[in-house]
């Protein structure tokens, strides 16, 4: 069972003409993980929908509001990354690459601050890959070599965004989680936590009616 382009953008309709750009990489990633059969694909096509903007964001941009850092940064726990960044607010505003330097340097394998690893090493593909170790196990998993840390806008072309979003799908076991029907779970280990699921369970349950 594969999914046309024509069902792809009736799941998501957003995505105009990127379902077509899409179609290919996203049934040879489903084929290649193991995402057969309707529930499996419904969540995968659901997640990456959201995930992605249905399709047309293929890399975290980071361009925060000064107000925006302060209100995340207060409403997360004490000791976290959010909240040490809300003192530095106006300086880190509208500045993407700066942010993304201060929020992700020395985390996830990245070197610190000063290296720039936050912003080459940003999240990337249709599941976002981010940090230099989830680059460099991804790119072991797709090429058997380290090619993503020379390299790492290839996720950003929809034949290594989709399949990055497939190894990240099989690594964190989802396709049992799909069997399930349990989009919650699925979603926390997809996000963290439970951000966009009301958009993520009516795509879900489109992706359900659509892929008959």
């Amino acid at each position: 069972m594969a999914v046309t382009e024509k069902q792809l953008q009736q799941i998501l309709p957003n995505a105009s003409r990127q379902a077509g750009v899409f179609v290919p990489a996203l049934n040879a990633t489903m084929g290649k993980y193991g995402i057969v059969g309707r529930q499996r694909m419904a969540a995968f096509i659901a997640q990456i929908g959201h995930e992605s903007g249905q399709l047309r964001t293929l890399v975290e941009s980071l361009n925060y509001r000064a107000d925006r850092i302060r209100q995340i940064g207060q409403a997360s726990p004490e000791g976290s990354r959010w909240r040490s960044l809300v003192p530095r607010a106006d300086e880190l505003a509208g500045k993407p690459e700066r942010f993304a330097n201060a929020a992700y340097g020395g985390r996830m394998g990245n070197r610190p601050e000063a290296s720039g690893d936050g912003w080459l090493f940003r999240g990337r593909g249709l599941i976002q890959v981010t940090g230099r170790s989830n680059y460099a196990a991804c790119s072991e998993a797709l090429f058997g070599d380290s090619r993503l840390l020379n390299t790492p806008e290839l996720l950003e072309h929809p034949v290594y965004a989709a399949l990055s979003a497939g190894w990240f799908w099989q690594k964190e076991g989802l396709n049992s989680l799909a069997d399930k029907g349990d989009l919650l779970a699925i979603t926390k280990r997809i996000n963290g936590g439970t951000s966009g699921f009301d958009d993520r369970k009516a795509l879900y349950e489109l992706a359900l009616e659509v892929l008959q």
